[in-house]
């Protein structure tokens, strides 16, 4: 199952997607995709920041989000969250906040993070990283 980052979502919404990432993500049943409220919130945000908000909402309300599962950062993406940010401290590692609470909640529902920042995602140990893009 896969829990799709913001950028491999907006890649959804773009003029002139990839289309062999469509038809990998064509390919794979709508029960084993996922997303997160934090990229929710990313998109959201992309979408206001744009110049046609109008436009990026209305694809995200009816092509993104009917297709996709949402999940919550919950309690027990939180203590998962919790000891990750833990243990990269201590290693001296650095990831975004919004980085480390999507990595949790992947690790905390077995889910391979498929994203164009790998190299981000890498830093966590036991998570399964793809890029598709």
């Amino acid at each position: 199952m896969y829990l799709f980052d913001t950028d491999t979502i907006s890649h959804i919404i773009k003029r002139n997607p990839s289309l062999p990432f469509i038809k990998k993500l064509a390919s794979i049943s709508p029960e084993e995709q996922f997303t997160t409220t934090i990229t929710v919130g990313e998109l959201i945000y992309g979408a206001y920041k744009s110049n046609r908000p109008a436009y990026f909402l209305e694809k995200l309300e009816t092509v993104v989000w009917p297709n996709i599962q949402i999940l919550s950062f919950d309690e027990g993406s939180a203590k998962v969250y919790g000891k990750m940010r833990a243990e990269l401290e201590k290693k001296g590692i650095s990831l975004s906040e919004p980085d480390m609470r999507i990595a949790a909640i992947a690790l905390h529902n077995n889910l391979m993070i498929i994203t164009g920042n790998v190299r981000h995602f890498s830093k966590v140990l036991l998570l399964r990283v793809e890029n598709w893009l």
